[in-house]
């Protein structure tokens, strides 16, 4: 893993093709894929996705959302829970990562910890925390036309409900997503195990704090990438620098044998050398870590198609 941390030049520095500092704000604006998601052949209120989200690969800052809104949105109080819900629901991210003990769990654009809630249902979603419960545990929403950014959590196990008030929450493989009002600050877990009923989510809408488990392999997708987002260090961290490129055919990387992790929507294929030459392989989705792919800091060249 290259721990350098490279501070990226705020322009695009290839065609097609971005980079982002280690602890800065977006070097660039993204390039990378945000088609809406399809609709559902059968819409379900636990399954639907609107044709009004996009999805796009990779993390918030990696993608050049605006600072202040989604995620970042903080209010008078200069917290997120005091944020104004049309700045708050523009976008929101979901990661895979590890917070406190609990590892792997699903975490926000600002680092906090994302929960689950027994007493709701998954199938059909349904969420039972209104009221003063949801100024506890604020729901994770979208309004029309927002991003839903990716990293670790596969799409097909994002979902949205409509809830009682009307607003469109957040679903993970069918459970409702909220945040916990008293965590302040990235890698807070103090709504772990609340009541008994609060957990963390996991990537797969598991409760987080179990035994550590080996990530199931990502199904075939069927679909092809048409842009990546590469990261200095594994598990989409955004600790060191990253890099994305956008298709289609192959593209040169401008920060080439740095990458140990990559955000996709759909396949491609990594080369060991410029011009797509060389070592390769074929990869589906995102990678947590390219060393289990044997192809850690060895990224050089991407193709897509």
């Amino acid at each position: 893993m290259n721990r350098e941390h490279v501070l990226s030049a705020a322009a695009l520095v290839a065609a097609g093709a971005f980079a982002l500092s280690a602890c800065g704000g977006p070097a660039a604006s993204s390039t990378v894929d945000n088609q809406p998601a399809p609709a559902a052949a059968a819409p379900r209120a636990d399954a639907e996705l609107p044709d009004d989200v996009s999805f796009v690969a990779g993390t918030a800052r990696a993608n050049g959302a605006a600072q202040g809104t989604g995620d970042w949105a903080t209010g008078a109080d200069g917290s997120a829970n005091s944020a104004p819900a049309e700045t708050s629901r523009k976008w929101v991210q979901l990661r895979a990562s590890r917070a406190g003990e609990l590892d792997p769990v699903v975490v926000n654009g600002a680092g906090l910890t994302l929960y689950r809630f027994d007493k709701d249902t998954a199938s059909p979603s349904k969420s039972n925390c209104a009221g003063d419960c949801a100024k506890t545990w604020p729901p994770v929403t979208v309004a029309k036309g927002a991003k839903v950014f990716v990293a670790g959590v596969p799409k097909s196990a994002v979902g949205f409900v409509t809830r009682d008030d009307g607003s469109r929450q957040v679903t993970i493989k069918g459970w409702p997503v909220y945040r916990f009002a008293k965590d302040t600050k990235a890698g807070d877990t103090l709504g772990q195990g609340v009541g008994g009923t609060w957990f963390g989510v996991t990537p797969d809408g598991e409760k987080a704090g179990g035994p550590a488990q080996e990530p199931a392999p990502a199904p075939d997708s069927g679909r092809k990438a048409t842009s990546v987002v590469l990261f200095d260090e594994p598990r989409f961290s955004e600790n060191g620098a990253a890099e994305g490129t956008a298709g289609p055919g192959c593209k040169n990387l401008a920060r080439p044998r740095t990458a140990s992790s990559l955000s996709a929507l759909g396949s491609l294929k990594l080369w060991s050398e410029k011009d797509c030459k060389g070592k390769s392989v074929v990869v589906d989705g995102d990678v947590p870590d390219l060393a289990k792919v044997q192809f850690d800091n060895l990224a050089t060249s991407v193709f897509f198609g």
